[in-house]
């Protein structure tokens, strides 16, 4: 049976004139379609992941592929029975994902985009070095088979990684990766200017390598922002690489601490997390803040006064042409 929802994953590097104009107007297409989920507007681009009915979907898709701004886009589209977010933000920022790199326009310079098929076929070559540009509790769950991964909390945290990558690995050829290909067009270009000579970026990421490769030699699961927390790419040579935080069995269970001042992004199995109560600890556990568990172990992060619907009075949708 067909899933009536799809899930988009997508970016855009494109110069965006009035930012905040654009986020308004915008927000209000995604109100009319009824699309939940986080994208982020800048003067650089835009990045996004919503969900929302299939049909909903592909008018925002052919809304976004009819502006010539985004016209490259390159969505990434999945299934599912329901919604994979349960709020809709969208937000005005500095930088699509922030990096601090914002000198760095990926349309001038960035690392060879490689398709699924060239990137497994290079992988494994004795000259190639595979990096892991997410952050650590994304790459504790799933990771390519030999990648190079950082102790990172965040992707700002990458620049300071480089000189220690360069000592190891200058004279590789690096292919970079992350989930859906964001990430790697800043990490990629910003290694060209610290002197790496031969940088390539898994086009699409994690997920597009899923879709298209069959995800082999991706071991583990993959940490997504929404209600999943992680997805299955492996459908060739699937393996289990993470333990649980609790006890050390193997899981790929991942959970975020229920107490939301430690709020912790680590492996928790369905027993330890039936136990803890969502919790990655005793002393979580025990934290007078501590939010319900109701098995899932993902929570919606706080709205912090943000409103969806401020400045709008619901518009009729011949207010936007879709």
């Amino acid at each position: 049976m067909n899933k009536p929802y799809s899930i988009l994953l997508y970016y855009c590097y494109t110069p965006i004139e009035d930012p905040e104009a654009f986020r308004d107007e915008h927000h209000l297409l995604c109100l009319e379609l009824n699309l939940l989920g986080r994208i982020i507007v800048s003067a650089e681009g835009i990045n996004g992941t919503v969900s929302g009915l299939k049909e909903d979907c592909d008018k925002y898709m052919a809304w976004m592929k009819a502006d010539p701004r985004f016209t490259k886009t390159d969505f990434k589209v999945d299934y599912s029975d329901k919604h994979a977010f349960t709020k809709l933000h969208v937000r005005y920022k500095p930088e699509i994902v922030h990096s601090g790199l914002t000198h760095i326009d990926p349309n001038k310079r960035t690392g060879v985009h490689l398709s699924p098929a060239e990137f497994k076929d290079m992988k494994d070559k004795e000259d190639v070095v595979v990096l892991d540009v997410r952050s650590d509790y994304e790459h504790s769950v799933g990771r390519f088979k030999n990648a190079v991964t950082l102790d990172i909390e965040n992707f700002r945290e990458f620049p300071e990684k480089v000189n220690e990558l360069k000592e190891k690995y200058k004279d590789k050829k690096v292919l970079t990766y992350c989930t859906g290909g964001i990430k790697c067009e800043k990490a990629s270009a910003f290694l060209l200017e610290q002197g790496f000579e031969n940088v390539y970026q898994l086009h699409g990421g994690i997920i597009k390598y899923g879709m298209e490769a069959g995800g082999e030699d991706f071991e583990g699961k993959c940490y997504v922002f929404d209600n999943r927390v992680a997805v299955d790419v492996n459908r060739v040579n699937p393996k289990v690489v993470s333990r649980c935080y609790v006890c050390n069995t193997e899981s790929d269970r991942m959970v975020n601490c229920a107490n939301p001042v430690c709020n912790r992004h680590v492996p928790i199995c369905e027993n330890c997390g039936h136990e803890m109560e969502g919790a990655c600890s005793a002393e979580c556990k025990e934290h007078p803040e501590k939010r319900p568990y109701d098995g899932t172990g993902y929570y919606q992060k706080e709205m912090n006064g943000y409103n969806p619907l401020k400045g709008f009075n619901r518009k009729k949708k011949t207010d936007v042409q879709i």
